[in-house]
């Protein structure tokens, strides 16, 4: 029995395995979301969910959460989505839509879904919640690092 898109059981599950694999590693390195305390709960190819519960550091003048940390929690999820295929994986940009706020004390939720892979450059769509009120939505683009050059003999 195949899956969707062709691929069958035993290459979803290489597929699943080296996108947990990239996410463990990128995970080791980045000291951003550890600050923030931002959980990776999921990872699958092109899907990953990310955690965060907004502090009182986090609240700007208005008693709300400041947009770069709303952003910042969405790219999170971005970038380990867009990293599960096995390639080094960047942000080419990202537009953001607030739509409620956030406030100190809750628990935020950033889901990012694939749309699209086309030759190295990627499109992901990122929901960042509450419960189940949508607080955000982020469209990111990506684009796969070129390999590096190899050295002849």
């Amino acid at each position: 029995m195949s899956s969707m898109g062709g691929e069958t059981p035993l290459k979803d599950a290489d597929a699943a395995l080296r996108a947990q694999q990239q996410a463990a590693a990128m995970q080791k390195g980045d000291a951003v979301s550890r600050s923030l305390n931002i959980r990776v709960s999921e990872v699958a190819p092109g899907l990953a969910t990310t955690h965060m519960l907004v502090t009182t550091s986090m609240v700007n003048g208005h008693g709300i959460c400041h947009g770069g940390y709303l952003f910042m929690l969405a790219d999170t999820a971005f970038a380990y989505a867009c990293n599960t295929h096995g390639v080094p994986v960047v942000g080419a940009g990202a537009d953001v839509t607030f739509l409620a706020p956030a406030r100190e004390g809750e628990e935020l939720v950033a889901t990012a879904t694939e749309r699209a892979l086309r030759g190295r450059s990627g499109l992901y769509d990122v929901t960042v919640r509450r419960g189940t009120e949508v607080l955000v939505e982020f469209r990111g683009r990506s684009r796969s690092l070129p390999e590096p050059a190899k050295l002849s003999v």
